[in-house]
C-alpha cells in the first residue's frame, strides 16, 4: 500500500523578513492592542499544497483507512506498532514515559518503527512547551537540561534568548524524527493561581502575540508543524483535566485579548488548532468548546481558519464527565473535529467507524476533515509525490 502513498509537495523555499502581529498538557493588559510588529527571518512555502496528489490518495483509501487519519492518538505503553496498522493511526501524541531513559538512536528507532509501520506517514506529536510540560527535554540523553518556561526565558534573555531556545527546542525535536509540537500556549492568564498561569507566556497581549509569532515561525523552519492551543482561550479557568470548567466573559473581551494570539499564530502559517474543553458561555453555554458546533464555527467562519482543529485529550474528566468515554469521539468528530486525541483507541475508533457507516458522521464530513489532515502531512513533507518516490 505504501506504493500508493505518493503524496507531496516538495517545499520550494526561500528567506524572508516576516512582520509579526497555541494535551494531551504580568504586565499590563491592553485591551484592543493591535498585532506587534517584530522582525524574524523565515523560511517561506512558495508553492501551495497540491491538492491533487492528496485527493488521488484519498481515492483509494478506504472508510476504515479514513477514520484512522482522524485519531492522533496518545502512544500507548505496549503494541505501539501493531494498533498502527489495526487503526491505520493518523498520528501519535509521545509522552514523558515514550522517552524514559532512553538515548537519541533508541528514540529515533521507535518512532521509526511507528512510521514503518504505517501505510501513510504520521504526525508524530509531543508537548514540548518548556517549563512545566518538557516530555522531550527531561530526559539527560536528550538535552543537556530542560527547557525552561518560555516566559522565564524572556524575562532571563529577551527576545534574542527566546528565538535562540525555540530554534534549539525545535531542531531537537526534528532531529528525532518528531514533526509536530503541540505548542505554542497561547492563552492569556493574569492569575497567578490559575492552572494555566505558569504555562501562558503572559498577561500583556502583545507579548503573547509576539512570541506566537516567533514560535510559529522558527517551528516551521524546521519542519515542525506547530498547534495553537488552547481555543478561544483558558484565561484564568480551573483545571479541564479534573472537572468542567465554565468561562462566563464576554465575547468582547475575548476578541480583545484570548483570540489575538491565535490570529497572530494562523496569520503566521499554524496549521492546527487545539480547541479547550472549557465551556465558553459566551459562545455555547451548553457543551465544552471541544464538543460545540458553535466554537467550530466562529473559528471557521469568523476567524476563517481552514487548517486542522484538534481536541484536547478525551480522556480529560471535563469530557468524560460529560458524555462519556464511549461517546465522546464521535461527538467531538460530528461537531467539527478533525482530528481526536485520545487514549481508548479500541473503544473511540470502532465508535466513530461506525457513526460514519450509519450516517450519523457523513462521508463529505469525513473526506473533508482527511483532506485538511493529508494537506498538513503534505506542507510538512512527510508525505511524497509520485514523481519523488520515482525519481528514489
Amino acid at each position: 500500500m505504501k506504493n500508493r502513498i505518493n503524496v507531496i509537495i516538495s517545499l520550494a523555499v526561500t528567506a524572508c523578513t516576516i512582520i509579526s502581529l497555541c494535551a494531551c498538557s504580568q504586565h499590563d493588559p491592553r485591551p484592543s492592542v493591535p498585532l506587534i510588529t517584530t522582525e524574524v527571518t523565515s523560511v517561506a512555502q512558495t508553492t501551495k499544497p497540491q491538492s491533487d496528489y492528496v485527493e488521488e490518495l484519498m481515492s483509494g483509501m478506504t472508510t476504515e483507512e479514513k477514520v484512522g487519519q482522524m485519531f492522533f492518538a496518545c502512544c500507548p505503553g505496549y503494541g505501539a506498532v501493531d494498533y498502527i496498522s489495526k487503526y491505520h493511526l493518523g498520528g501519535y501524541v509521545l509522552f514523558g514515559n515514550d522517552f524514559l531513559n532512553k538515548t537519541k538512536e533508541q528514540v529515533i528507532a521507535d518512532i521509526q518503527s511507528y512510521q514503518d509501520a504505517s501505510s501513510i506517514p504520521m504526525l508524530i506529536g509531543v508537548d514540548e512547551e518548556g517549563g512545566d510540560v518538557v516530555r522531550v527535554s527531561s530526559n539527560m540523553y536528550l538535552s543537556d537540561a530542560p527547557f525552561d518556561s518560555p516566559k522565564n526565558v524572556y524575562l532571563n534573555g529577551g527576545w534574542d534568548a527566546v528565538e535562540t531556545t525555540e530554534t534549539t527546542k525545535a531542531q531537537l525535536l526534528s532531529s528525532l524524527g518528531i514533526n509536530v509540537n503541540m505548542a505554542p500556549v497561547c492563552d492569556v492568564t493574569s492569575d497567578p493561581y490559575a492552572f494555566m498561569y505558569s504555562r501562558s507566556f503572559s498577561d500583556n497581549v502583545a507579548d503573547v502575540n509576539t512570541f506566537v509569532s516567533k514560535a510559529v515561525t522558527i517551528a516551521g523552519n524546521n519542519h515542525v508543524g506547530s498547534v495553537l492551543k488552547h481555543f478561544p482561550g483558558y484565561g484564568n479557568n480551573v483545571d479541564t483535566h479534573t472537572g468542567v470548567a465554565v468561562d462566563s466573559r464576554k465575547l468582547d473581551e475575548f476578541e480583545k485579548t484570548d483570540l489575538q494570539p491565535f490570529k497572530t499564530g494562523i496569520s503566521k502559517g499554524a496549521d492546527c488548532v487545539m480547541v479547550s474543553h472549557n465551556i465558553v458561555e459566551c459562545m455555547d453555554g451548553e457543551y465544552p468548546a471541544s464538543l460545540s458546533k458553535k466554537v467550530h464555527d466562529y473559528l471557521r467562519n469568523t476567524m476563517h481558519f481552514g487548517g486542522v482543529v484538534i481536541t484536547d485529550d478525551l480522556s480529560m474528566e471535563a469530557i468524560t464527565q460529560y458524555t462519556g468515554s464511549d461517546t465522546s469521539a464521535v461527538f467531538a468528530a460530528k461537531n467539527g473535529n478533525d482530528m481526536l486525541c485520545c487514549s481508548d483507541i479500541d473503544t473511540q475508533y470502532p465508535a466513530v467507524l461506525n457513526a460514519v457507516k450509519t450516517g450519523d458522521i457523513t462521508e463529505a464530513q469525513l473526506d473533508a476533515s482527511v483532506k485538511r489532515i493529508l494537506l498538513w502531512k503534505q506542507k510538512l513533507g512527510i508525505l511524497k509525490t509520485k514523481q519523488q518516490s520515482n525519481d528514489e
